[in-house]
């Protein structure tokens, strides 16, 4: 069941909504919030924050000089990015060789399915903390649409690989490279391992093959960032612009905005009619994956190499801003059931309240305070 490539590649854009790349010039930042929240440029931002100041404060741009930006930004290639990929394609060469281990016989009973289940979602979460990476060889190749096809609003991935594994029951990770992004991936992998209660030899083989390919492309990935790290973050041109730090706040902030609005607001219907589906839908396991990006969005905004930059300016206070609010929708979702869809939803609404308080802090508050600026995507309202 090979898919056109052209084709593939074309729905699988549409399907997950690309980041426009285009960035606005920094007096165009006045503009509403991701959800119409008026926050402007040179106010405090804190929204729903509890105890934060309320009142207007102004956002004076720190002094960051071409040492420190340097600095700073190889800290975040050899020790946040490349550290990403390398446990995103270790969690998949894992559940590769559990796997090959189990599927032996030819079959997967229950009781090593949930095995198999559980090194799938230790992969998701692998992955979809590297999501915050929304540029460079990942991004560029689409490679992150064949890793992980979402949201698939038209449901392709069910019967993509259901379709697939029918024609092919002894499919190679070889063969499987060449097939459309739909039933490639980490959402491949999560509709045979829980759409079904056992699997047989071509399901077997399916997890088989798309856990090497899998691991293949995120080791390819992985690669290219140690080779490349100095081109991709521009840490050799922090003399001449302040492109690398752009890039990463503004891939940051992209994280957060695509979260909220395909992970919880879209699909919960919160703010306008459903539309597709909550991360790791088949797996029930949505607060898992929403629950790894916001650890990942507080460990690199709260990195004492980056506090150590912002605390130069001592009247700032948006690290404790970010760090509050990041606290307090952690503690929220903590609360809520595995699957997000089964929470109140009183609950669903304050999490989408937080969430646009933290967009509204790094838009607002973060970024400005870098003295860089912020770009804009196909989720932020812009």
């Amino acid at each position: 069941m090979k898919i056109n490539h052209a084709l593939a590649v074309a729905l699988s854009a549409l399907s997950a909504g690309l980041l426009i790349s285009c960035v606005k010039p920094a007096d165009e930042n006045n503009a509403q919030d991701v959800d119409g929240q008026a926050v402007e440029q040179g106010s405090t931002g804190t929204g729903s924050v509890e105890g934060a100041d309320d009142t207007t404060e102004t956002v004076t741009a720190i002094d960051i000089s071409a040492d420190t930006a340097k600095t700073y930004l190889t800290h975040v290639a050899n020790d946040v990015v490349i550290p990403a990929y390398a446990e995103a394609a270790s969690q998949s060469r894992q559940l590769h060789d559990l796997a090959q281990e189990h599927c032996q016989s030819g079959a997967v009973n229950s009781d090593d399915l949930q095995a198999l289940r559980d090194q799938w979602l230790v992969l998701a979460q692998a992955w979809a903390r590297a999501e915050m990476i929304n540029f460079g060889p990942a991004t560029a190749s689409m490679s992150n649409l064949y890793i992980n096809y979402y949201p698939d609003e038209r449901g392709l991935v069910h019967n993509g690989v259901a379709n697939l594994i029918g024609a092919n029951p002894n499919l190679t990770a070889e063969q499987l490279a060449d097939e459309s992004a739909i039933v490639q991936g980490i959402p491949g992998l999560e509709e045979v391992l829980y759409a079904n209660e056992s699997l047989d030899a071509g399901q077997c083989a399916y997890v088989v093959s798309a856990s090497s390919a899998l691991s293949a492309r995120l080791q390819d990935i992985e690669n290219n960032w140690k080779e490349n790290a100095t081109e991709l973050l521009a840490i050799d041109k922090t003399a001449d612009s302040d492109q690398g730090l752009n890039q990463w706040f503004n891939s940051l902030l992209s994280l957060i905005e695509t979260m909220k609005s395909t992970g919880i607001d879209q699909p919960l219907g919160i703010t306008g009619n459903a539309k597709g589906h909550v991360p790791a839908d088949t797996a029930g396991q949505s607060r898992a994956i929403i629950n790894a990006k916001l650890a990942t969005l507080n460990d690199v905004l709260t990195d004492p190499v980056l506090t150590a930059i912002l605390d130069v300016n001592e009247e700032s206070s948006v690290g404790n801003n970010l760090s509050t609010a990041l606290a307090q929708s952690t503690a929220l979702l903590g609360q809520m059931p595995e699957d997000i869809t089964d929470a109140d939803q009183a609950d669903q609404q304050q999490l989408l309240e937080h969430l646009t308080t933290i967009t509204g802090l790094i838009k607002h508050q973060l970024i400005p305070t870098l003295g860089v600026r912020v770009g804009f995507n196909n989720t932020d309202g812009d």
